[in-house]
């Protein structure tokens, strides 16, 4: 067999699956274009919200911390998957994979030292400065 003969074998499954979850996708596009409701009433565009009359504006602004909590917690979720890899394989990879494990906590540990003293953590009022830079120096 000739490699071009080979790789091609290889991978005409996954050209199938492509074309499957393609013509997958436009099917069920197609299908809602040609089953789905097309009146349009005044109470259609009206938010519901549980049978409650909406008050205010939806657009609403939130403070950067909420998503500075969201990129914390997929940072050290993250941390937790490799480490569990990590725990898995801790035979197979021995000392060195130890050593390897030990390097990427203390650098997840700096990074989050720096984001604690950086003020990244803090949700209340930000202190004065000048206290706040006499306090964190011995």
């Amino acid at each position: 067999m000739s490699p071009l003969t080979e790789s091609a074998s290889a991978i005409w499954p996954l050209l199938a699956y492509t074309v499957a979850v393609l013509g997958m996708i436009g099917l069920m596009l197609g299908l809602s274009h040609v089953l789905g409701g097309r009146h349009q009433d005044r109470v259609t565009g009206e938010p519901y919200e549980s049978g409650v009359k909406p008050v205010g504006n939806a657009r609403l602004r939130y403070s950067a911390k909420f998503y500075l909590v969201a990129i914390f917690f997929v940072l050290f979720d993250l941390e937790v998957v490799f480490l569990f890899a990590w725990g898995v394989a801790a035979t197979e990879v021995g000392w060195p994979g130890y050593a390897g494990a030990m390097v990427f906590l203390f650098i997840l540990t700096v990074a989050l030292v720096y984001e604690w003293r950086l003020g990244a953590l803090d949700w209340g009022a930000r202190p004065d400065r000048k206290r706040a830079a006499g306090r964190l120096t011995p």
